[in-house]
């Protein structure tokens, strides 16, 4: 059951087109899994859409006598017929799905990542990241592949982090994770996760992971490798 969704405030910026692609992307994503967003962004939008049109288009459909004559003598079934019987229409062809392997498990990727081209697979011990390019400069989006066993020491984060699990889960010290959580955090937060069965993240992140315990303050050189 998925536990851990997008705050109103990133949903309404989302709604009104304020958000860079990696974080649009990443609120697509988890609401094709949720029902309860997918019910606040069709709200909002509905809202946005009613508010753009009273606001740019109301004066436009104020009409006198004349205007009402002209309409009142437009043959609309002609009209419909018209575009119906036009060869112009565009026919929309179903969705084709893609898939990424990672460590020879097929993944079906969600539908609004399927366009976005991917970059050449990164390994290191258990994890594996392809780069979704998108050439948003500072904002890095990924797929993150962590095998089963594997995970991520302790560390806190430069600027944001986003994840989205995609399959499977992992857990950290504020509790598991699961298929379409949404997770959100910054330099607030410190956290270990680790994947028991194994997982696949969409992730983006606008500046490098910074590890916190003993030995593994050694990897902060590399704390841009994962994110």
């Amino acid at each position: 059951m998925i536990n851990h969704h997008p705050k109103f405030e990133l949903i309404k910026s989302f709604v009104n087109g304020d958000l860079p692609a990696s974080l649009s992307a990443g609120i697509a994503i988890h609401a094709d899994m949720c029902a309860v967003c997918q019910q606040t962004i069709s709200q909002l939008t509905e809202q946005v859409a009613e508010h753009s049109f009273e606001e740019v288009y109301l004066d436009r459909f104020i009409v006198d006598n004349e205007s009402l004559e002209t309409v009142a003598a437009i043959d609309f079934n002609h009209m419909i017929n018209d575009i119906v019987e036009s060869s112009d229409i565009d026919i929309a062809l179903p969705a084709v799905e893609k898939t990424v392997s990672f460590n020879d498990k097929q993944y079906t990727i969600p539908a609004v990542l399927s366009s976005m081209k991917l970059g050449k697979s990164s390994h290191i011990g258990k994890l594996t990241r392809s780069r979704i390019l998108l050439n948003e400069n500072e904002i890095h989006s990924s797929l993150l592949h962590i095998q089963p066993g594997g995970g991520i020491p302790e560390h806190t984060h430069k600027g944001f982090e986003l994840t989205v699990l995609l399959d499977g889960s992992f857990h950290d010290e504020s509790g598991e994770y699961v298929k379409g959580d949404f997770i959100m955090l910054d330099g607030s937060h410190q956290h270990n996760p680790v994947s028991t069965n194994g997982c696949l993240c969409f992730t983006v992140a606008n500046d490098a992971l910074h590890f916190t315990q003993g030995i593994n303050k050694l990897l902060n050189p590399i704390g841009s490798f994962i994110y």
